[in-house]
């Protein structure tokens, strides 16, 4: 996106301020010193390395994938090449992900099975720094990199949810087994309740960029709208679903309440009703079709029978619970399914965590995630310059989170790649938000006798006398070594031109005043 983030390096001028308009309000807010360092080779190859690492982040279809890969590169390669910046804002998040991280790995003394849990642990310590890397990557430049994140992430969205619709239709032979699963739409992922909430934040960006840019984009944004819309509807995720409508509820909300023109507010009504026919019948015409319609019918149903019941899935985490309060160290990760305590994860993050990393690490997993959502919905109410890129990633990310309470997504990647993003956001708007204090002399309390004088030396602007000037006491010093100058000005004899005075204690002073005074005193007037 190339109208948000920065908007130049004030807030208020006449560059685009992220809503489509010019000239957008809210108070000034100092910007942090423009970088104006032509980009080397390196750089644009580590820019470039970045937006591949992220535009691959969808081809999972085995771990470690191609962004695994790349994104461990960037860990070495971004630090060394200076395109990282550390904010003392990510310092709290980053001691929470500490403590969660040991508390996990304490815990996987406690397993059977040791391999399996430090396994599952370190992948979480991974996933944890990725965010951190992420963080400081878009605090160094919080305009350009977001935006390059964001683009990425729109083109992984699209190469996932192209793929699931060509397989939920067989549009080339295997394609079917290849991209779905179950009868659902699962593209280039390994389960469908990963692939459709994936492709959220894209679907929120797509809005965004239907919104604010030109008349050119809105062709290919409705496009991208139409494409992920269809894809998250064929992934036949209920969390997705739910997700979907509040990421993008959310988003259209705080554009109407922060957009600086009554034009944007249109749209946004617009759009939504717009919107919310296209969906009717996009509906519609999915339950039409047969390879899809009976899944969607039965899946629209607040409940399935593999939730309920002691083996369901609300069983399972009725257990969770009973174990979490028996164990405070935890039983370490994935213990849960292998020691047989249920045939299935407990399907919310939450329990898994305090199961996982025991009491220690859930509640710094949870301190976590509330505090970002309290920090970031307060951030997401400021004027920043960056407030409409934080607005895209924001309600994805609280989207994301509320979708915790019924599937894991303590290894999803676009959940720690959003954190970051948020992270980063907040933490470089808060250096750049903060003024420089400007000092303020109230009232000079030395004794008059003590203050430096400061004196005005001759100027060439001709003397303009308006009334009849009192006879006045003036200090002899050093006189120049030009000659004295004599002003007609109305009968009274204006002394020499003097060069300005030097200090002198108070003694000095007081003989210097009562010499001057007898000496204009002995002054003749002028006739």
């Amino acid at each position: 996106m190339n109208s948000i983030s920065r908007f130049d390096t004030s807030y208020g001028g006449r560059k685009d301020n992220g809503y489509g308009t010019r000239n957008g309000g809210g108070p000034r807010r100092p910007a942090a010193p423009a970088r104006t360092s032509a980009k080397s080779f390196v750089h644009y190859a580590a820019l470039f390395l970045v937006w591949l690492a992220v535009a691959t982040s969808s081809i999972v279809f085995a771990e470690p994938g191609p962004v695994d890969v790349l994104t461990v590169g960037l860990m070495i390669l971004l630090p060394a090449i200076g395109l990282t910046r550390f904010m003392p804002g990510l310092g709290a998040p980053l001691c929470l992900l500490l403590v969660f991280c040991a508390a996990g790995f304490f815990a996987t003394t406690l397993t059977t099975d040791v391999g399996v849990a430090l396994k599952h642990n370190v992948v979480t310590l991974y996933l944890c720094a990725t965010s951190i890397l992420f963080a400081v990557f878009v605090a160094y430049k919080p305009r350009e990199h977001t935006e390059l994140l964001l683009n990425a992430y729109l083109v992984a969205a699209l190469i996932a949810a192209l793929a699931g619709i060509v397989g939920i239709f067989s549009l080339f032979p295997g394609a079917e087994d290849l991209f779905t699963k179950f009868g659902r739409a699962r593209g280039t992922f390994k389960d469908p309740n990963v692939f459709g909430p994936f492709l959220v934040p894209a679907l929120v960006y797509s809005v965004h960029l239907l919104l604010t840019r030109s008349a050119r984009m809105i062709v290919p944004s409705l496009a991208f709208i139409g494409i992920l819309s269809a894809a998250t509807l064929l992934s036949l995720s209920r969390g997705a679903w739910i997700g979907a409508a509040l990421a993008v509820g959310l988003y259209l909300y705080l554009f109407f309440i922060f957009a600086p023109r009554d034009i944007e507010r249109i749209k946004v009504i617009a759009l939504s009703l717009f919107g919310a026919v296209a969906l009717v019948g996009l509906i519609a015409g999915v339950v039409q079709t047969d390879q899809v319609g009976d899944l969607l019918t039965e899946r629209t149903t607040l409940t399935q029978p593999y939730d309920e019941g002691p083996e369901g899935r609300f069983g399972g985490q009725l257990k969770a619970f009973d174990l979490i309060q028996e164990n405070p160290f935890g039983i370490g990760a994935l213990e849960f399914t292998e020691a047989d305590h249920h045939h299935e994860n407990a399907h919310n993050t939450f329990l898994t965590l305090f199961l996982s990393n025991g009491w220690l690490g859930g509640f710094a997993f949870l301190i976590l995630t509330f505090g970002t959502l309290g920090f970031g919905f307060r951030h997401a109410l400021r004027r920043t310059p960056v407030q409409p890129l934080f607005l895209i990633v924001f309600a994805s990310l609280v989207a994301i989170m509320l979708e915790a309470v019924i599937i894991d997504i303590d290894h999803w990647r676009h959940f720690f790649l959003l954190l970051g993003i948020v992270w980063g956001l907040m933490a470089s708007d808060v250096v750049e938000a903060k003024p420089d204090r400007i000092s303020r002399i109230v009232r000079d309390l030395r004794p008059k006798l003590l203050r430096p004088v400061v004196t005005v030396g001759p100027i060439r602007r001709l003397n303009r006398i308006i009334r009849k000037l009192p006879r006045r006491i003036e200090l002899p010093t050093t006189p120049t070594k030009r000659k004295p100058k004599l002003v007609r000005q109305t009968g009274h004899a204006v002394g020499k031109t003097y060069q300005p005075c030097q200090a002198m204690n108070a003694s000095e002073l007081v003989k210097r005043y009562r010499a001057a005074y007898l000496q204009q005193r002995q002054t003749p007037r002028i006739q």
